[in-house]
């Protein structure tokens, strides 16, 4: 909203040697957002007003030039000036910029010698002025205007203006009447209110030479509750709107147009009621409000052919669709250069259906952006009488009759404890306090102790007791709270959980490994891409209900669609290998999950309701995500490299586990996005909780991603849950260790973890460590049969083991190895 001074200064008279900074910044004192202050005009100077007294055509060039001889002061010669405009004469007032003058911008003004004649200064159009766009012609002044006048000051060019950034909840704002009102509130003043102005005076019935008003109806009571009509007859259309008039619209930040368009739009900037000008030629039968019906399409005023949605609110009449309520005009009834019959429209029409229609249509204007925040229901008739006396004054005409109705609405009434402002703030606000700075916010108090509060029909966002009590605070002013720090308890440190959790990250990061933050959303067609099934807990999906892009409209399942999102982009930029990981939570919705109340905010929620909340919360289970392509180890003159691999997918499962001391497992499984050949199972206590190993070839395909990238995804939450509290710390023996390699043959279908199982199992307490270290396949072992090789490290805490201690050891892990898995030695 720009506010110029010059015309705020109607309404309320501010304390001497207020500046506008000074008053920008009571204004942020009172809650509102300043973002700019714009002097205008300071520099434009020696401008004179000028009385045209002849004008000569130099017809021997090649595009029209004129000169001119304009008397600048009233006893002196006239000065002889060269101008190319032609929509002056003789006798007409212009504003003369004299040898020496500024124009805005540092542009100076000399005397010089064009068109063989010496232009002895220069006269000013409103764009060289500063005071409009127009520079089709010279700015043609009033007659009455005195010769020789400071132009500046005559047409107030110098100035200030304050651009306010209006937040949603406070629309009364939006015009010079609700930042006047602001004003005198901060500053203490008196307040001319330009809404209060007596009634039009009606046409009487019997009068023969004007139309009988436009008739009108609702239809639709829940699009508009008030509308308002008025009719005027005779309006001369070729009258220009006054030049202060143009300038104020200028500096508001609109551009004139015409004398019926200019009022209306003055009028909504002054009292922050949109209105609507039609010509009433184009009117058929009564004009009605009501939803728009199937098919029905519409040409607004921008001259694009909109289709109609059943939900859109419509001006209409027996024609068909005449305007989007509140938004705008259609073209058939716009008011053009020869319009001299006009209805003037004022209406209350509803903020959410207006925001859903301007929004649905990608239309946002003046008037949508003021009726979506919410309008002065008592302002359309006070509104659409400003209009008509302007119209009637400056264009002439008759007032022909106005047309209204006005359907019944509840006023809001609020219970509030005269104490609870100050409980809130932590201020002492006494009642009287609370009571003034309720009735400067106009509200109707009564009550003793429990105040019942009737807020203003400007205000329709005081609706709850929180709602007045920040009315209360912000005009007390938000600076006189004092900086209170909050008492807390002793710090605890971290928590198991969360040490445990930076445990995992750095092990992670010692790997080799990167840790990225994602957003926690994706689409559902990733996961199609991974070949996800309708059954996976992956598709149990929490849609968002203002998601941030259309493309990723839910909650994430997993962690992979980001972190490959990721590494695809960084491959993009040039880097030649990728070593992500992320930590955080996934959601899935939980099933048959009751919807989320709505506890109120009058109170602390309840034990029963923050139960129902959490109930109505998809579950949040930690994951921790690995994804890897390209060189893990890289090659140089210590050797060929090594490139990532499944393995090393695997691998990081494993330090996430070692990290927190939880003994995972692992199996062949077939879990998409894994290769199925290459896909292993992360087990705890027999359960899995995660998958490791190769992408699928048609997912890195599709994905963009190069062949044989590994990922891994882990349940942290799982593996946290898993740990059996304290661990102990480990025995360190002085005793020397017994050493003993075994090889097994076993068939291919068994898993060298599930050898190594029962070798441990089997060799009892003595065994200190053991590592497959050799597996060889070939016409030694026969087809279908493969040799593991193990190390079998023994040791005692309390004595050097024997040979044959330690080669019994080996024996029974053996033999327990071959009861379980079919193992035979190795011959």
């Amino acid at each position: 909203m720009r506010v110029p001074l010059s015309w705020l200064g109607e309404y309320v008279d501010l304390p001497p040697g207020t500046s506008a900074r000074g008053l920008a910044a009571g204004l942020v004192r009172a809650g509102l957002e300043v973002e700019t202050v714009t002097e205008i005009g300071p520099d434009v100077s020696g401008v004179v007003v000028g009385e045209v007294l002849e004008v000569n055509d130099l017809d021997e060039f090649s595009k029209p030039i004129r000169y001119c001889r304009v008397r600048v002061a009233p006893d002196a010669e006239p000065r002889g000036i060269v101008c190319g405009a032609r929509n002056f004469a003789v006798g007409d007032r212009v504003p003369v910029a004299l040898p020496g003058a500024v124009l805005p911008g540092g542009f100076e003004i000399g005397a010089r010698m064009t068109y063989g004649h010496i232009s002895d200064g220069m006269i000013c159009s409103a764009r060289e002025l500063g005071a409009g766009d127009d520079h089709r012609g010279i700015l043609v002044l009033a007659a009455d205007a005195p010769v020789g006048a400071d132009v500046v000051d005559l047409l107030h060019l110098r100035d200030a203006v304050l651009d306010i950034a209006v937040t949603p909840d406070r629309g009364y704002c939006l015009s010079m009447r609700g930042i006047a009102r602001e004003v005198a509130i901060a500053f203490d003043v008196a307040l001319r209110d330009p809404a209060d102005v007596p009634p039009l005076a009606e046409p009487a019935p019997d009068r023969a030479d004007t139309a009988d008003p436009q008739p009108c109806d609702i239809e639709d009571p829940t699009a508009a509750d008030r509308l308002v009509l008025r009719s005027v007859s005779g309006v001369d259309p070729s009258r220009p709107s006054p030049l202060e008039m143009q300038r104020r619209l200028y500096l508001a930040g609109l551009r004139p147009v015409s004398l019926a368009v200019d009022v209306t739009n003055y009028v909504m900037h002054e009292l922050g009621q949109p209105l609507h000008a039609f010509d009433r030629r184009g009117l058929s039968g009564s004009v009605v409000v009501r939803r728009a019906r199937p098919g029905e399409r519409l040409t607004t005023l921008d001259h694009v052919d909109r289709a109609l949605d059943p939900d859109d609110v419509l001006i209409a009449d027996d024609s068909g669709p005449l305007s989007l309520a509140g938004t705008m005009g259609g073209l058939s009834s716009e008011v053009g250069p020869d319009t001299t019959d006009l209805v003037i429209e004022a209406a209350h029409f509803s903020a959410t259906a207006t925001a859903r229609m301007s929004r649905r249509h990608e239309l946002s204007s003046e008037a949508s952006r003021r009726f979506e925040r919410g309008v002065d229901p008592a302002l359309p008739p006070a509104a659409s009488a400003r209009v008509v006396r302007l119209l009637l004054e400056l264009g002439g005409g008759t007032y022909t009759g106005c047309a209204e109705v006005d359907l019944p609405r509840q006023p809001v009434t609020v219970a509030l404890n005269a104490d609870l402002p100050g409980r809130l703030a932590g201020m002492p606000y006494d009642r009287e306090t609370v009571l003034r700075r309720l009735a400067q916010v106009g509200c109707t108090v009564t009550g003793a102790d429990e105040l019942l509060v009737m807020a203003p029909s400007w205000r329709p966002d005081l609706v709850e007791p929180h709602d007045l009590v920040e009315e209360v605070v912000r005009l007390e002013g938000y600076d006189a709270i004092p900086s209170v720090l909050p008492l807390t308890p002793a710090a605890q440190g971290l928590s198991l959980d969360q040490r445990q959790r930076r445990a995992v990250s750095r092990a992670l990061a010692a790997t080799g490994l990167v840790e990225v933050l994602s957003y926690p959303f994706h689409g559902a067609e990733v996961l199609d891409i991974f070949g996800v099934a309708a059954d996976d807990d992956r598709r149990r999906l929490t849609r968002l209900a203002n998601p941030l892009s259309d493309q990723a409209p839910y909650l994430r399942t997993s962690l992979l669609p980001a972190l490959l999102e990721t590494l695809r982009r960084n491959l993009g930029r040039g880097t030649t290998q990728g070593a992500l990981f992320e930590i955080g939570p996934v959601f899935l919705e939980r099933h048959g999950a009751p919807a989320a109340p709505r506890p109120p905010v009058t109170s602390r929620p309840t034990t029963a309701e923050l139960a129902a909340l959490d109930a109505a919360l998809p579950d949040q289970p930690l994951h921790v995500g690995v994804v890897l392509t390209g060189a893990r180890e890289r090659r140089g003159w210590w050797g060929a490299g090594r490139s990532a691999s499944w393995v090393d997918a695997v691998a990081a499962a494993w330090v996430v586990s070692g990290a927190v001391h939880v003994a995972l497992t692992t199996q062949a499984d077939d879990q998409p996005p894994w290769h199925p050949g290459r896909c292993a199972a992360l087990l705890l206590d027999g359960r899995p909780i995660g998958h490791a190993g190769e992408l699928q070839p048609r997912v890195t395909a599709a994905l963009e991603l190069p062949p044989r990238t590994v990922a891994m995804e882990l349940d942290l939450s799982a593996v946290l849950a898993g740990r059996s509290g304290v661990i102990p710390a480990p025995t360190v023996s002085t005793f020397p260790a017994a050493s003993q390699d075994v090889a097994l043959v076993v068939a291919d279908g068994v898993p060298a973890a599930a050898v190594e199982t029962a070798l441990r199992e089997g060799a009892g307490d003595l065994l200190e460590s053991i590592r497959l270290f050799d597996v060889f396949t070939g016409a030694q072992v026969g087809p279908g049969s493969r040799s593991l090789a193990y190390a079998l490290r023994f040791r005692a805490p309390d004595r050097t083991l024997t040979v044959e201690e330690a080669t019994a050891a080996r024996d029974a892990a053996v033999a327990e190895a071959g009861r379980r898995t079919g193992a035979v030695l190795r011959s």
